[in-house]
């Protein structure tokens, strides 16, 4: 027989491979961890009545603050001080400026030829020189009449007095039986006379003193009447040349130059440049909530400025009430008339109450229900909101700081009470 290698084999026990042992010790931990993580999510999904897509959601957090209530809305610029200038005459019109023209305070603008009235004007001044002479006519007849009054006065005296000395000559001639008494009577009787027309005349030169005086009186009234009638005529003929109200810049021409123009009509608009505001349209719902003397800010690009609501109107137009916003100290440079400019009307503050992000949930949920997110689910709260700004909502009660809460539309929860979100 032939001999084989069989007496030099030897059996060798069977090794295990320690590799392949490691890799499924690692694949079953694996699996019961993936299993021990996926448990509680799979739990919370079955708990859950919707699912939802957090990168479709926007979560926000409860904070506690200050909520300002403001709105922002888009103004122009008007002046504060936009007078029109009217004419009171009839007549043609010559510009003296043009539209754009910076002006001083009674610069001439326009002026207004008038023929009929300036010839008025010198019908009137003739008329008051005429009084005027007439008045010293008279003064010089007052005086001579005053003169002569005085005159017969004076020799109704001396009348009196050449009849007392011819009663006391005829008396004594009488004592001396020179004379006989009928002649010291009719002496008597010539003095008795002769007082008569002194006391006579020493009243007319009373009465014509007094006549004249009010004759002359009322020839200096009429003299004034005439004096304030020319004034005013003056005062008439010297606004035929329309003056500046303000320091400005001419605004709107409401003529063409040469133009035939009637009582009362309205020539051209100046513009006061220093007392610019800035109007702004506000929606209504806010109507009640503004008042004048409520702080403001004014944005002029990247600037900032303090401003004040001077002006509310009392009337809503087309779902809008018109405000006006006024400048503080500081305003921009440059400003002109229809610029558009961003302003934020700060209505009031609420301090130290729990604020969240504005979001469309506050319409879905009728400001009642918002769903706070805990642990990847939201869950519908009852909430209570306060007051709301354009950025920010008061939240009263339903959540604490530090909540999450679904700030976007929610619609597409369909008012599940738990929705697992992914």
């Amino acid at each position: 027989m032939l001999r084989d290698t069989s007496a030099q084999d030897r059996q060798i026990a069977p090794q295990r491979n320690r590799s392949k042992q490691m890799i499924w010790i690692g694949a079953g931990v694996a699996v019961a961890i993936v299993v021990a993580l996926c448990v509680p999510t799979v739990a919370r999904l079955l708990s859950a009545d919707s699912l939802a897509s957090t990168a479709r959601l926007r979560i926000a957090e409860v904070k506690r603050g200050t909520l300002t209530r403001d709105v922002s809305v888009q103004g122009k610029i008007v002046a504060a001080v936009s007078p029109t200038v009217y004419t009171r005459s009839a007549g043609t019109v010559t510009l003296d400026v043009h539209a754009g023209d910076k002006v001083k305070k009674n610069d001439v603008l326009a002026e207004i030829d008038s023929p009929e009235l300036t010839n008025k004007l010198k019908q009137e001044q003739a008329s008051l020189d005429s009084l005027g002479l007439d008045v010293e006519r008279a003064t010089i007849d007052n005086r001579k009449a005053q003169a002569a009054s005085q005159m017969a006065y004076e020799q109704a005296v001396i009348d009196r007095q050449t009849a007392e000395r011819e009663v006391e000559r005829n008396q004594k001639a009488f004592t001396l039986g020179a004379q006989s008494e009928m002649t010291v009577l009719r002496a008597k009787d010539a003095l008795a006379k002769a007082k008569l027309s002194e006391i006579n005349a020493q009243h007319n030169t009373v009465l014509d003193r007094d006549s004249l005086a009010f004759e002359l009186k009322t020839k200096r009234f009429a003299l004034d009447r005439q004096k304030l009638l020319v004034e005013d005529l003056a005062r008439q003929v010297d606004e035929l040349k329309l003056r500046s109200p303000v320091d400005g810049q001419v605004g709107q021409l409401v003529v063409q130059q040469r133009a035939n123009v009637a009582p009362n009509s309205a020539i051209l608009s100046v513009v006061d440049l220093s007392a610019l505001e800035v109007e702004v349209q506000v929606p209504e719902v806010f109507a009640h909530d503004l008042s004048p003397g409520m702080a403001a800010e004014i944005i002029d690009g990247s600037e900032k400025y303090a401003g004040e609501v001077s002006a509310i109107s009392p009337e809503v137009v087309n779902g809008q009430v018109t405000g006006r916003v006024r400048f503080g100290d500081k305003k921009p440079a440059g400003l002109r008339q229809s610029q558009q400019l961003t302003t934020r009307i700060l209505m009031d503050e609420h301090p130290n109450v729990l604020i969240v992000e504005r979001g469309p949930f506050i319409d879905t949920g009728a400001g009642r229900v918002a769903y706070v997110v805990h642990n990847g689910t939201a869950e519908r709260t009852p909430i209570e909101i306060g007051a709301t700004s354009l950025n920010s909502v008061e939240i009263v009660s339903g959540v604490k700081e530090g909540d999450r809460v679904v700030i976007s539309g929610t619609d597409q929860f369909n008012g599940a009470q738990r929705v697992a979100l992914n």
